[in-house]
């Protein structure tokens, strides 16, 4: 049996739970990020879909710890991977937990996408009732990329050809060139670190408006934070550039802030 998806085609923009019970919608894997908006770059990332059979599957099992130590290179790259399997959470998460695999793992307990793209795999054995082991590279938008049939081990993409298919994806973003971020516009959102060099300037000197406020959260890993106005219910969003200062920087929740006012202004969450 072959999935009735092509390549170009659209991937259905399905939401499962994860293997936390945590409803997941793929379009939101895919979105850009906070970071991405403010500088207007709405292209959003590309995703790897893995459907497989489960942890009982040597081929899986030979399959999944590759992809834990593709995971970091993903990361930097800000590729988007997650599988898909029937098994209740509660096992996906033992699963996931086991390999230290840190994407969501997807359950269609009811096998409902399984059989609406037509990989539900009919054959006796353990292996019924269960997906045929496809992966799908697609695009932002959910568009296939790149369908992969594992049916045998071998049909099961490489690492590689992995990271070939996302060079290519992301080459069409409209940030993959330098001079993307070399514009007046992204350097009111990311200053560039000669700034700091004399110190920081003083407040407004740039021409922005300047407001007060405290940190209302910051995410290390993006490096980026809203502040929560004292003046409206509107929070302002800052990069961690906007720190004065060289090397390492972060702030914690509740630090109060004066910054310059850059960026769309969005309401509290």
């Amino acid at each position: 049996m072959t999935t009735n998806l092509k390549v170009g085609a659209l991937f259905p923009d399905i939401e499962l739970p994860n293997h936390d019970k945590e409803p997941i919608k793929l379009s939101k894997l895919t979105q850009p990020s906070l970071m991405d908006q403010y500088l207007g770059f709405p292209d959003g990332y590309p995703l790897i879909l893995v459907f497989y059979r489960g942890f009982f599957c040597p081929r899986d099992r030979q399959q999944l710890p590759q992809l834990v130590q593709f995971q970091s290179e993903l990361a930097v790259n800000y590729g988007k991977l997650a599988t898909i399997g029937v098994d209740p959470p509660i096992v996906q998460a033992a699963f996931r937990a086991g390999l230290g695999a840190q994407w969501h793992f997807l359950c269609d307990e009811k096998r409902d996408i399984i059989k609406q793209i037509n990989i539900l795999d009919e054959t006796e054995g353990e292996y019924a009732n269960r997906a045929q082991p496809y992966t799908f590279v697609l695009r932002p938008d959910l568009s296939i990329h790149k369908i992969y049939n594992g049916w045998f081990f071998v049909g099961r993409p490489t690492i590689e050809e992995l990271r070939q298919d996302l060079r290519t994806l992301m080459e069409t973003r409209s940030d993959y060139c330098y001079e993307a971020y070399n514009t007046p516009e992204v350097k009111q959102v990311r200053i560039p670190q000669q700034t700091w060099i004399e110190g920081a300037p003083s407040l407004g000197a740039n021409g922005l408006p300047v407001i007060q406020g405290i940190v209302r959260w910051f995410d290390l890993k993006a490096g980026s934070g809203m502040i929560a106005r004292d003046d409206s219910d509107e929070d302002v969003f800052f990069n961690f550039t906007a720190i004065p200062g060289e090397g390492y920087r972060t702030l914690q929740a509740g630090t109060l802030k004066w910054t310059r006012r850059f960026g769309q202004k969005i309401d509290r969450e």
